[in-house]
């Protein structure tokens, strides 16, 4: 336990914002009749609104994100984590457009689209966001509801 008070919505919502934008790699969680639950990190590009993730179109969580769309991302350590719930969306290499690929191999090191296995893109579209660094900050880490982001 910390004695540091736990932080305003205004200051986790401006910490949540720079993870999403700074941080290079999340966990993400699946499920699917298929795969069972999974997990596994993966890089992400966050454009302001959305993730972009690729993972092999065969993986399971590829298998997983195509038979049931919902997600869990976590960020960061366990000591200040951000958690978010999503749904994703598959987008085909042909559909991406040279300058959303362009952008998540800048910013990730790793270009699905240059690679012999069958990559699939997903945007996931956080529907509720979480952020929290100790148990003092449990009360208000609720930061997105409904897709919406609060405060």
């Amino acid at each position: 336990m910390t004695d540091v008070p736990p932080r305003g919505l205004e200051e986790r919502l401006r910490d949540t914002r720079a993870r999403l934008e700074n941080d290079v790699d999340v966990w993400v969680a699946t499920s699917g009749a298929s795969g069972g639950v999974h997990l596994i990190p993966l890089s992400y590009l966050w454009d302001g609104t959305a993730f972009l993730i690729s993972t092999p179109r065969a993986s399971v969580t590829g298998r997983n994100l195509l038979a049931d769309g919902r997600v869990r991302l976590g960020l960061g350590p366990t000591r200040d984590v951000v958690m978010v719930d999503g749904v994703a969306e598959p987008v085909d290499i042909a559909e991406l457009g040279q300058e959303a690929g362009d952008a998540f191999a800048a910013k990730t090191g790793f270009d699905p689209r240059k690679d012999d296995e069958l990559y699939q893109y997903f945007l996931i579209r956080p529907r509720r966001a979480q952020a929290w660094r100790e148990a003092n900050e449990l009360a208000g880490r609720g930061l997105m509801r409904d897709g919406g982001w609060l405060g």
